[in-house]
Formats: structure tokens, sequence, C-alpha cells
């Protein structure tokens, strides 16, 4: 099990990905609003979304998790 988690303080723009998605490493999961700029989160491995954490406007601290990939 990997988790997908926030690199910086940001709000939640989107979740991109739903419950059951398959994912690549590297794939765009979701999108933090961070100091004015866009910046997509990445998938650290392969997997299936198992659970998604947060929603979109929720605001992250750095390292909170945003999902869990099996």
């Amino acid at each position: 099990m990997a988790n997908v988690v926030s690199p910086m303080v940001g709000k939640l723009v989107s979740v991109d990905v739903k419950v059951g998605d398959k994912v690549k490493a590297n794939d765009p999961v979701a999108t933090i609003e961070a100091m004015k700029m866009m910046v997509k989160i990445y998938a650290p491995s392969d997997g299936t979304v198992q659970e998604i954490k947060v929603a979109a406007g929720d605001v992250v601290n750095t390292d909170t998790v945003i999902m869990t990939l099996e």
C-alpha cells in the first residue's frame, strides 16, 4: 500500500481520480494551489486508488495523506 501525500501546504483544487481507478507511477492524481501556483501531485507507484481522504477545497499541510493506493 502506498500513500499519496501533499508536498506542501496549500488548498486542494482537484482530485483527478476516483476510488477504483488504476494509476501508474508518476500519473497526476490531484492538484493543489500553493503560493498562487498550481502544483500537480503524482502517484508514487503503480496501483489502484483504494481511498480518497480529502476533498477539493480542503486545506492540506505538508505530508497530509491525500489518498491511498493498493
